[in-house]
């Protein structure tokens, strides 16, 4: 089951979205009283039941809002149990003062908004003889290795057990703690109703990751990255699977560079399918590998990582995606040959995975590439893997290119108004070729300042969306061994970027907000 928790300080708004969330099918609804800045009135609340209610009333000190006495918050729980709702959150301290009463079922649980102890085991125990229906233990994850322990713990319990982990390393508990025994998890109402840390939307739980439907069964794949709640690549591998009716969830995987090492193993040990790399472990995970394609050696960094039996294989899907793109280009351009690139410049803006993927491919094809990158020490080091030319990042106007790919974030969503080229030189460089192709890789949003520059001066432009639903597509063959939906995937991608789509989340979250709130 998906637990939306709604927590507003007026009656009605608490009402208005538990309304609506029976309306679209949530299963369980947890309303937190801690949030209701008045006189809280139980019969209002909870006199018209359409989907099955959690009540919760959390102390400061356990990370909810409750400011009043302990005795009014203990009236307001057992009054609660007296109504007959579906379930209670009592605190371990509390547990054994308030019996059970009627039909409603116990969830006694644990917060801890710090760490995640040692000691999972002693604490569910304790928490389990406290006559639980439900245990719940919810703590901060300042590791992957906690999430680990969590849902071990979840494996080996014979109680009911929520075991979650708090935070963007704990993300994984929270969508996969349903296939490792959990009766629900925990969501929120949208992203600007986040009671906890690291909770996921509603939404999102049930339309993107199908959380419900997740079984032993169930294939997981994933984005391995640090930071990683930016990427959209859930969105787009978990719509492709849908599409084909596969049993298969892609998950964000945040991971710090120190447990990178712990995490592939886990994954071995987890059955994970396979893996999309990004920043900052495409370069450091090839060690970790037991066999990578020549282009991924060469470039010396991956992007996708492929479980199979004892095996780990690495593939670089950028430098195909990108090549691609480009090649679709020249097409447009109508230049013929396979040599078409040889000889021709290109000024590739950055020095990171994406970068060293692109300029590798060029090299390979012949053209002379010079990298430029705010770390002149980092573009020199990639000039010299791959025999090509180094520049400061000010004198990147010095040179004519026929091609200039963007490899930075510069452009990326929310900095929509910062390109790495200015238009004026873009300008003068046009004037002296009608050939120029613009590559910008950053894909949210598609239109970057870059890309609008590009087009209103009469440049070939490769979009970034091409390029990451290209890699996207060739990372879905190396998964499933499927022909991608690329059309789907294109779709997906545009929706949750374009600027329509932030309205109509904006306006969404607009009519269920309160000034009052």
């Amino acid at each position: 089951m998906l637990c939306v928790t709604i927590g507003r300080t007026r009656h009605k708004y608490m009402l208005a979205e538990y309304q609506h969330l029976s309306e679209i099918g949530a299963d369980l609804v947890e309303m937190r009283m801690d949030y209701i800045g008045r006189a809280i009135d139980l019969r209002r609340l909870l006199g018209d039941r359409r989907a099955p209610i959690l009540v919760t009333c959390r102390r400061r000190e356990d990370g909810g809002r409750w400011d009043k006495t302990e005795h009014e918050r203990l009236t307001i729980l057992r009054s609660a149990i007296a109504s007959g709702v579906d379930y209670v959150d009592l605190e371990e301290d509390i547990a054994a003062s308030i019996p059970r009463y009627g039909k409603t079922k116990r969830i006694v649980s644990l917060h801890n908004f710090e760490e995640t102890p040692d000691n999972l085991e002693e604490i569910h125990a304790r928490l389990a003889a406290l006559d639980a229906d439900i245990v719940k233990i919810a703590l901060m994850a300042n590791s992957f290795a906690d999430s680990i322990r969590m849902l071990r713990l979840l494996k080996k319990v014979k109680v009911p057990t929520i075991a979650l982990c708090m935070g963007e390393l704990g993300t994984v508990t929270r969508i996969m703690g349903l296939a490792y025994g959990s009766p629900f998890t925990y969501t929120a109402m949208s992203s600007d109703r986040k009671i906890a840390p690291g909770q996921i939307t509603f939404d999102m739980m049930k339309r993107v990751y199908r959380a419900n439907e997740i079984d032993e069964e169930t294939k997981i794949y994933g984005v391995v990255a640090d930071p990683v709640a930016h990427s959209l690549s859930p969105l787009i591998h978990n719509a492709a699977f849908a599409h084909d009716k596969l049993n298969c969830r892609y998950l964000p995987f945040r991971i710090p560079p120190d447990e990178l090492k712990l995490f592939v193993k886990w994954c071995q040990e987890s059955g994970i399918g396979g893996l999309s790399v990004t920043i900052p472990h495409k370069e450091t995970i090839l060690d970790l590998l037991d066999e990578a394609e020549s282009a991924a050696t060469g470039i010396k960094a991956v992007n996708t990582a492929i479980f199979n039996d004892e095996l780990i294989s690495g593939y670089n899907t950028d430098y195909r995606a990108a090549m691609d793109c480009i090649n679709a280009a020249l097409d447009n351009q109508n230049a013929v040959g396979d040599d078409r690139l040889r000889g021709r410049g290109v000024l590739v803006l950055g020095a990171g995975g994406v970068s060293r993927a692109i300029a590798y491919g060029l090299r390979q094809r012949g053209a002379m590439v010079a990298i430029s990158s705010r770390s002149l020490e980092r573009s020199e080091t990639l000039a010299r893997e791959l025999n090509c030319r180094a520049l400061p990042w000010e004198a990147r106007y010095d040179i004519k290119p026929g091609i200039i790919v963007n490899g930075t974030p510069v452009g990326m969503h929310p900095n929509v108004d910062e390109t790495p080229y200015a238009k004026n030189k873009l300008a003068m460089l046009m004037k002296t070729s009608d050939s120029v192709i613009v590559f910008d890789t950053v894909y949210n949003p598609e239109q970057t300042l870059l890309v609008k520059d590009a087009t209103h001066l009469g440049a070939m432009v490769v979009s970034g969306v091409d390029m990451f639903v290209r890699q996207a597509a060739y990372q879905y063959k190396l998964f499933t061994g499927l022909t991608p939906p690329i059309d789907l995937m294109r779709k997906t991608l545009r929706v949750a970027t374009s600027p329509i789509k932030y309205r109509e989340e904006e306006e969404e979250v607009a009519e269920t907000a309160d000034s009052d709130d």
